[in-house]
């Protein structure tokens, strides 16, 4: 990928077990981590971009490869001698809004208000505890001289009475923190589920992704059992979105997923991960296994015809390609998904509505 956005591709050291919990960036080799630099640069001088955290962000992403379909559209927007503008970049690396049903903005409010009603329970605590002691004190002082036992009595009477009021409300804070607390633990969970989530499909996203990719490549390697990554990408999707527009766009991108989640088992792990993109993660399988069951997902999808519903015209033939890698047979997950994609990219140059093996220079759709 990174060689058709010219530059040169970065490879990742294989870990060695000591290094193991590592974060990954202490993993890389100096001299690996230098060039990445250098590409990232070289990057932003050549296509005239400022230096700004958004712009580092995604020239990070497309030049270490973990971001393959940004890569990818870069790849294809020079091929076609379109410059690669600040706004063009803002276009492809924006995030929709509608990906989690909670803003980190409101989910931050609400952990500032729990915050809060927690303070102010524990300080109601702290201050109902110091004036009873206080008050105790003084009515023991009070004991130890002359006094008038009835009056000793009432005044007692009236403490006690003042206490339990006093330790009734502190209680209905406490009780009032606890719902607040609890609230502001579901929503963390709602949140946590919701960042791994694609809005639109209802499959797990890009994010959600890597993680079982990461530790399905760990056990992988302990086990020694075969372990496959595939690169899907609708075919020709920008012009389904341009005549029939997004509404129609959406509808495909969710017949497509529903078809490759046909394909899944307890060995088979799908996601979206990003526009008309998704990733398929197969255990256990080995890539020319996982390709046929591919294809035949393939076949299945290009031999049905839909249509708009609300336009009622046809969408004609809607098919997808795809590329698939040995995982194992990289040094690291990333470069796995990088070379499944650039098998996809063989697929997509080599006419489309194909799966390609990483490596494998042509097959017959």
């Amino acid at each position: 990928m990174l060689q058709r956005i010219g530059l040169p591709r970065l490879r990742w050291p294989r870990l060695v077990a000591d290094n193991s919990e590592m974060p990954a960036s202490a993993q890389i080799d100096p001299r690996a981590r230098r060039r990445l630099l250098d590409e990232i640069s070289n990057f932003l001088i050549e296509h005239d971009l400022e230096v700004t955290p958004s712009n580092l962000l995604a020239a990070h992403e497309a030049c270490s490869g973990i971001n393959p379909r940004l890569a990818r559209r870069i790849e294809w927007r020079r091929e076609q001698g379109e410059p690669i503008t600040q706004t063009w970049l803002e276009e492809a690396t924006v995030v929709d809004p509608c990906a989690g049903k909670k803003s980190i903005e409101d989910l931050a409010k609400d952990m500032e208000r729990g915050i809060d009603e927690l303070s102010r329970a524990s300080k109601s605590m702290r201050r109902a505890t110091s004036d009873y002691g206080d008050e105790l004190e003084r009515r023991v002082d009070d004991l130890q001289g002359p006094c008038d036992t009835e009056e000793l009595i009432s005044t007692l009477s009236n403490f006690a009475e003042a206490m339990i009021a006093r330790s009734r409300q502190t209680e209905e804070e406490l009780k009032a923190s606890e719902r607040e607390t609890a609230k502001l633990r579901r929503n963390l969970d709602r949140a946590r589920q919701d960042a791994q989530v694609d809005y639109l499909t209802g499959l797990p996203n890009r994010r959600a992704f890597e993680e079982v990719l990461e530790t399905s490549y760990r056990e992988a390697q302990d086990t020694g059992e075969p372990l496959s990554v595939a690169f899907c990408d609708i075919d020709r999707f920008k012009t389904i979105n341009d005549t029939h527009g997004h509404e129609a766009g959406d509808r495909i991108i969710r017949e497509i997923a529903e078809t490759l989640s046909s394909l899944c088992t307890k060995d088979c792990y799908i996601a979206r991960h990003g526009g008309e993109e998704f990733v398929l993660l197969f255990r256990g399988v080995e890539p020319q296994d996982a390709l046929a069951q591919l294809d035949e997902a393939r076949e299945a999808l290009a031999s049905r015809r839909m249509v708009n519903r609300r336009t009622e015209k046809p969408f004609g033939m809607v098919t997808f390609s795809g590329g698939i890698a040995d995982v194992l047979q990289c040094a690291d997950p990333r470069e796995a998904l990088a070379a499944a994609d650039q098998a996809l990219y063989c697929a997509k140059r080599s006419g489309r509505n194909r799966i390609r093996l990483a490596g494998e220079q042509s097959r017959a759709a």
